[in-house]
């Protein structure tokens, strides 16, 4: 299947549009976590609770007709609980193969940070790779395969802090932020009259669709002066002062995909600066390690970004 870059632009906006019959507002972040779907990347949501994180997660895999799978992440949480193991049947005198929640579209690891190390590290082959490995034998997953996951910014007692390593993993880190005042006014009129959770999502995006834009998304130009800009801008928080651990290539290639994606839901078939400065941000923050004494005056890795970009020389292109 073959599709275009303007079907690309009209399939997200409805997308996007059909999700927003149960969460309110918030389109900016919903294009954000069409963009980690087009990028075939994993995203991570780091805000408060109740702001519909997993009932945005759900409601975006009806729309694009996808399984859903929800792990809550706690302290006993073990390895196989998440990617599954072999049990003895006594029946048939066999082992028999019982699939965790990983084998699905969309999983949703919900507070993360809860779980230990081990069960942590459970999901880097199968964030990396697509696939898991059980007593030997490895399985591959389904495409398109997203991972969504959660954590609390305040509550940090019985938590333990994902390593760079596993951070690195996710293509950006976004937050829902609160509703305006005019968004929950229509959250409490639509309670009222409905529940969210049982509102008729339909599909209006099918999983083939999904992968055929994926693929498209990679043939959209980005001319040789917007890499060197991308370039320009990583290079750059390795030599910021304030900085103890700058961004890795993986960071780099993060940007410059979800700079294409966000040019492909536009309608354009090639990258301009903005798109990549619309981007940058979520693709790069959350990879830098700041230095104690800067963290400790509350400055923020969204912060030294913004001053990194607004340093960077825009490319003019051709």
């Amino acid at each position: 299947m073959t599709i275009s870059i303007t079907d690309i632009s009209s399939k997200c906006n409805l997308l996007i549009n059909e999700v927003n019959k149960v969460v309110v507002g918030k389109k900016n972040m919903l294009k954000f976590v069409i963009l980690g779907i087009l990028t075939d990347g994993h995203i991570l949501f780091e805000d408060y609770p109740g702001l519909a994180k997993t009932l945005t997660a759900k409601t975006i895999s009806k729309a694009i007709g996808c399984d859903f799978s929800r792990v809550q992440f706690t302290p006993d949480l073990l390895p196989a609980d998440i990617t599954g193991t072999y049990i003895f049947d006594q029946k048939s005198g066999d082992f028999r193969l019982i699939k965790g929640p990983v084998f699905t579209n969309v999983l949703l690891a919900d507070e993360i940070n809860r779980a230990p190390p081990k069960t942590q590290a459970a999901l880097l082959e199968v964030m990396a790779e697509r696939q898991t490995t059980l007593e030997g034998e490895t399985y591959n997953l389904t495409s398109p395969f997203l991972v969504l996951a959660t954590q609390n910014p305040i509550e940090y007692e019985g938590t333990y802090p994902l390593p760079e390593a596993q951070i690195d993993r996710f293509i950006m880190k976004i937050s829902v932020g609160y509703p305006e005042k005019n968004e929950e006014k229509e959250i409490l009129r639509r309670m009222k009259n409905v529940d969210l959770h049982n509102v008729n999502i339909s599909t209006v995006v099918q999983p083939s669709e999904i992968l055929a834009m994926q693929e498209a998304v990679k043939n959209v130009f980005i001319d040789d002066n917007i890499q060197e800009y991308i370039v320009n801008i990583i290079q750059q928080t390795r030599d910021d002062p304030n900085v103890e651990v700058g961004v890795s290539p993986r960071g780099s290639i993060a940007a410059l995909k979800l700079s294409m994606a966000h040019a492909a839901i536009s309608g354009r078939d090639y990258v301009i600066p903005d798109d990549v400065k619309e981007v940058i941000g979520p693709a790069i923050a959350h990879r830098l390690v700041l230095k104690h004494e800067v963290r400790i005056k509350g400055t923020k890795a969204e912060d030294i970004v913004k001053e990194i970009v607004n340093k960077i020389p825009v490319p003019i292109t051709r």
